[in-house]
């Protein structure tokens, strides 16, 4: 991998982690259309190192709140009873059913999943259920001539069931182009939560996932020397600086303006996706280094 190639692919990667559009796909499409080899799961979940690190710097103080209170209920009963603790819980229960199936189909993910078919069709699949769960929340939000305007959940209501649920949509994301933020804020708005708790539980929950994502392809990287160091690292710090920026552009947006236009945009880059492989301008597997 060039320094140049890093660089764009450490600038995509910052750029689509946080929004709805999967950041995975965008690095595969991205390597797929400029002809260079697909960067692969271990690029993908070193560069999301940085920017994970975005969302700790960001939330630091949220993080540091939850992280105190859930050592503290550890051994004052009391504690066990505030929420911060309870998120704390919350977190950890919804981080199991993609470590679980993140080691299961570790296989799957590093070949099949990265078929560019497959990826057009979880684009535009997810990017309806997208549009519907976002439909829905305008709905509750708005209210109309005939409906009264719906009060929707916040993170004090987050239940262990709710918890798991939410673990399940991140799972989907181990497939590229289902985008770990799309599916958790889908979740979320269908089961009746605001947008923005939707997303602040979206980005908390991805914490746990990545970062051991990520020192795991570190350990097995370092083992079998298949990653070119210096541009990757390279890549995790532009990620980070990129990420953290659109970080806080999202949660202003989100306060007041639709996922629509993500869904526009996730609908139509699967469709033109799968014109491109079905006119042989793309292969399936254009740009994969196992080919």
């Amino acid at each position: 991998m060039s320094w140049f190639e890093s660089f764009i692919l450490g600038l995509v990667q910052g750029l689509t982690e946080f929004l709805p559009i999967s950041s995975s796909a965008h690095l595969r499409l991205t390597a797929a259309f400029a002809g260079w080899h697909d960067p692969g799961a271990a690029f993908t979940a070193i560069t999301q190192i940085g920017t994970e690190t975005a969302v700790l710097i960001y939330f630091r103080k949220d993080i540091a709140r939850i992280i105190s209170a859930w050592f503290r209920s550890l051994t004052d009963r009391e504690m066990r009873r505030d929420h911060d603790a309870q998120m704390g819980w919350l977190v950890i229960i919804g981080s199991i059913p993609i470590g679980v199936l993140g080691v299961t189909l570790k296989d799957q993910i590093e070949g099949p999943f990265r078929d560019l078919r497959l990826i057009a069709t979880t684009l535009i699949v997810m990017g309806l259920v997208l549009g519907i769960a976002d439909r829905l929340a305008a709905r509750d939000e708005d209210g109309g001539k005939h409906r009264a305007v719906k009060e929707r959940k916040s993170l004090q209501e987050l239940s262990v069931r709710d918890g798991l649920i939410y673990g399940v949509c991140q799972a989907m994301a181990l497939i590229p182009g289902v985008s770990r933020s799309g599916a958790t804020i889908s979740g979320g708005l269908l089961m009746g939560y605001t947008r923005e708790a939707a997303a602040r539980y979206s980005f908390l929950l991805a914490i746990p996932a990545v970062l051991a994502s990520g020192l795991f392809e570190l350990k097995d990287a370092g083992e079998g020397g298949h990653v070119s160091w210096g541009p990757t690292i390279f890549a995790t710090i532009i990620a980070f600086g990129v990420g953290y920026a659109v970080i806080a552009w999202f949660m202003k947006y989100i306060t007041t303006k639709s996922f629509m236009p993500f869904v526009i945009y996730r609908v139509l880059l699967g469709i033109a996706l799968f014109v491109l492989v079905g006119t042989d301008v793309l292969s399936p597997h254009a740009g994969d280094s196992a080919q």
